[in-house]
């Protein structure tokens, strides 16, 4: 590892991604973001990882090098495994046995590099009744409980876009994984396998709210529970001009300035302990919100303690001040920034995502291979 202590937190560290789509790729965003440096291996010519739009605007595939490698052509398996034995960490996503079958599967990886962290990343996992099965974030949110728990009560339930499941139940467990098996090979020497499944990960961010309703005090009826808006205080309000706001004055100290600012009192609003008020006070804040326009709100209640924010576009996100002061965002394109942050380390943009097989020269000279070698596999095809 690096000797500046400035530095990134993962600079030194040498992961392999093979090419796929949705959370492996957050997973490796995440790692190179920290400093990592990420090698993706992509077939020629492929296209870019959402089909649309330019390779430099795939921000999952920021700060990564690339070479193209055909895994159809002799040779390319043994340059696979030169690369993975001079890594620290790998990642993939395919379905089960698909990295077996190609001849890179975890047992012939780690015998090559027994430091190795193999990680795996899969909707499913990599063994059950359905992991050979095709899905996407919706099933694997609808399997762990997590989907049946969100949305209005009298309606269809409603996914969070592929937040919950793809990024945050998949890529993120995959990267804590993956610097939990690092951590591990640092103390013991010994590699491992990080069998990363949106299901499982999905059903651990469950885990208050599965606490909650094993105590008791949680209803399996949607929009019924204190986080689920079946709170009046803890909720999205429309306002005059078609735009709205975000309420949580769960604690009642919060409540309490909230009400002050609305210019109410608690008898005003009736007792929240009592369910059958809960319709009369929702019909009541929604009737003031109502009142004034969204930016109305923002005056009187963003500086206070009433647990209270605007709903922003993504296109008026980045121009909050609260956001720009912090840089959460970089300035065009407009991309997230890097999270989380450090005191002592600098976590920069990194560099644009790049075409495929940009960096595939580059790649095999840190390899060592010498300048015939290189020709004679960019001649036969096996890098382009």
């Amino acid at each position: 590892m690096p000797a500046d202590a400035s530095a990134p937190p993962l600079a030194g560290l040498r992961i392999i991604e093979f090419a796929g789509i949705g959370p492996g790729p957050f997973a490796g965003m995440m790692l190179a973001d920290m400093g990592a440096e990420i090698i993706r291996i992509e077939r020629p010519g492929a296209a870019s990882p959402t089909g649309q739009g330019a390779h430099e605007l795939e921000f999952l595939a920021r700060g990564r090098k690339s070479i193209a490698l055909n895994m159809k052509k002799p040779g390319a398996l043994d340059l696979a495994l030169e690369l993975i034995e001079s890594a620290d960490g790998l990642i993939e996503g395919f379905r089960p046995g698909v990295m077996e079958r190609l001849g890179l599967g975890p047992d012939v990886c780690l015998e090559r590099n027994p430091r190795l962290v193999y990680g795996r990343m899969t909707g499913w996992g990599q063994e059950g009744p359905v992991s050979k099965t095709a899905g996407h974030d919706l099933n694997y949110i609808a399997l762990s409980g997590a989907l049946y728990a969100s949305g209005e009560g009298d309606r269809a339930p409603t996914f969070p876009l592929n937040l919950l499941g793809d990024f945050g139940g998949g890529g993120m467990f995959l990267a804590f994984g993956m610097v939990t098996g690092l951590l591990k090979v640092a103390r013991t020497g010994k590699g491992d396998v990080v069998d990363a499944a949106i299901v499982d990960g999905t059903a651990a961010l469950m885990a208050m709210i599965y606490s909650r309703r094993a105590m008791g005090v949680w209803r399996d009826e949607r929009a019924s529970n204190a986080l689920d808006g079946g709170v009046p205080w803890y909720g999205v309000y429309e306002c005059a001009d078609g735009q709205w706001v975000t309420i949580g004055s769960l604690e009642p100290q919060f409540w309490a300035v909230l009400l002050d600012k609305l210019g109410l009192t608690a008898e005003d609003m009736g007792d929240r302990a009592d369910r059958s008020q809960w319709p009369a006070m929702r019909a009541r804040l929604t009737e003031i919100f109502l009142s004034q326009p969204r930016d109305h709100w923002v005056a009187l209640l963003q500086d206070t303690d009433a647990c209270f924010a605007p709903v922003l576009s993504m296109a008026e996100a980045p121009d909050h001040p609260h956001n720009q002061a912090r840089g959460i965002f970089s300035d065009g394109p407009v991309q997230p920034m890097p999270a989380p942050r450090f005191t002592h380390s600098d976590t920069p943009l990194p560099s644009t995502p790049p075409q495929p097989g940009a960096d595939s020269r580059t790649v095999l000279e840190t390899l060592g291979l010498a300048s015939g070698k290189i020709e004679t596999l960019f001649k036969e095809g096996v890098v382009s």
